[in-house]
């Protein structure tokens, strides 16, 4: 098996609560999301052998469940300041920084930055989505990388798999709610 490495962006996340950015917690319909992407991870066979998370509370919240769903233990997360409001070449340092033993690794995070390191990787070879979110919450892409954690140069990746977890509810559970 070649490395692999699954980004995914936090789940729909609450505005309507008067906390600051970093401790915004999820929506309930990003609390699902979260928990259909780990299953469908599952289904793939699709386990990590590490999982990294921004420690912001719709990151951690997010991570926490995907992991349960999938059948990864949420108390071997590792969380990592600097993947909270990061650009790419943070991810990048992130990811080189990976023991070399590991061979598929989640990080769990934000936007802009995960789009920049999905673009970055893949060398921009992905159609626009129609919507034009490559990775809208609770959204994972799964891609192929090169055999060295420390070799990740524009275009070393390749996409296997584009998953939102809209895609994986019924309309019921993927549509806006205000709770």
């Amino acid at each position: 098996m070649t490395r692999q490495l699954l980004i995914l962006r936090h789940g729909k996340s609450d505005w309507g609560v008067d906390v600051e950015d970093f401790q915004r917690p999820l929506k309930k319909r990003g609390r699902r999301g979260a928990k259909a992407i780990g299953k469908w991870l599952r289904g793939q066979n699709l386990v990590p052998d590490h999982v990294c998370s921004s420690p912001a509370t719709r990151a951690i919240d997010t991570a926490q469940r995907a992991c349960k769903a999938l059948g990864f233990d949420p108390a071997a997360i590792q969380q990592v300041e600097r993947i909270y409001d990061a650009r790419m070449e943070d991810l990048i340092q992130v990811l080189t920084g990976c023991d070399p033993s590991v061979r598929r690794v989640m990080m769990v995070g934000h936007n802009p930055g995960f789009e920049d390191l999905l673009l970055y990787l893949t060398g921009s070879d992905i159609p626009i989505p129609e919507d034009g979110k490559y990775l809208p919450t609770a959204t994972v892409a799964v891609l192929d990388m090169p055999d060295d954690w420390t070799t990740l140069a524009p275009g070393s990746a390749h996409v296997r798999a584009l998953m939102r977890a809209k895609e994986l509810m019924s309309p019921d559970e993927s549509g806006d709610d205000d709770a």
